[in-house]
């Protein structure tokens, strides 16, 4: 049986568990997740503790409420604690962060949060006005509060991944954030606690979503526009209409059609298959 990681509710706590591992100068990872955990969050556990060494791995959960907008699906989202320490033991975790809300916000919705800049009015910010603040929000304090020395995030989350990335370096946090691949399964479907909500016939359909960019890969030698007509299709076929589907460079910013091929690159999707949202993209060299 693989031995249970210490549960800290309270900051007092996470900090009495941290303090003589971070005196003794060993290396803290964190895992930010909003808890519900599924393969996708054991590999990025597993990542973490390689990344670590003989360092604690830390596993915050906590459903963050500023970074769901009205209407969106924060009193739906799952909680399964007793489940998330069972596979955050097998995947080798020291401590798991679960604090209620009021122990992330004691004082209600801040007043001081993190600007985003404008990549999150963008794809999944277009959709989700403020949902990017909230998220870096979160983090932020999930950074101050854990003080890690690296951090690790689920490739499938992309544009949350670059933006995390981008306020460690640009607000010199001194975090090294870094990327996990996606885990799918074998059918292909992106694994995400959201997949539980699909019924029988939507569970089907959301194939096309990776079968979209996997019909771009195959396409991108022949060019953007040739990579994403392909992408269309797929998704066409099965009667879903995207929020987006979008080819950007891997920081996400708009192809420069200057640069000559081949040229790496990123095509990201979502779309609402029945009443469930999904995300899922991949990365592609077009050209050459």
């Amino acid at each position: 049986m693989s031995p249970s990681p210490l549960l800290a509710s309270t900051r007092e706590e996470l900090s009495d568990a941290l303090a003589p591992r971070r005196a003794a100068g060993e290396t803290v990872a964190l895992v930010p997740t909003m808890g519900a955990l599924h393969d996708g969050h054991a590999a990025l556990l597993r990542a973490a503790r390689r990344a670590a060494g003989d360092g604690p791995v830390v596993a915050s959960v906590f459903v963050n409420p500023l970074q769901f907008a009205p209407g969106e699906d924060l009193d739906r989202y799952p909680r399964t604690l007793r489940a998330d320490l069972e596979l955050c033991g097998r995947a080798g975790v020291d401590v798991v962060f679960a604090p209620a809300a009021g122990e992330v916000y004691p004082d209600g919705e801040p007043l001081v949060t993190v600007a985003p800049g404008p990549l999150a009015a963008e794809l999944e910010g277009a959709v989700r006005p403020g949902h990017f603040r909230g998220v870096l929000t979160v983090v932020a304090k999930l950074f101050g509060l854990t003080r890690p020395d690296l951090a690790l995030f689920g490739e499938k989350d992309y544009q949350q991944l670059v933006l995390v990335r981008r306020m460690s370096r640009d607000l010199c946090l001194g975090v090294d954030v870094r990327g996990v691949e996606t885990v799918r399964e074998p059918d292909g479907l992106a694994l995400s606690s959201r997949n539980r909500f699909l019924e029988p016939d939507d569970r089907r359909r959301a194939l096309a979503l990776s079968r979209a960019l996997r019909a771009a890969q195959d396409r991108a030698p022949y060019g953007a526009d040739a990579a994403l007509a392909a992408a269309a299709d797929e998704l066409d076929a099965d009667r879903i209409e995207p929020d987006y589907l979008e080819i950007r460079t891997p920081d996400l910013l708009p192809l420069d059609p200057a640069v000559p091929a081949p040229v790496e690159a990123r095509i990201l999707v979502a779309a609402r298959v029945g009443t469930t949202r999904l995300i899922d993209n991949l990365p592609m060299t077009l050209g050459g």
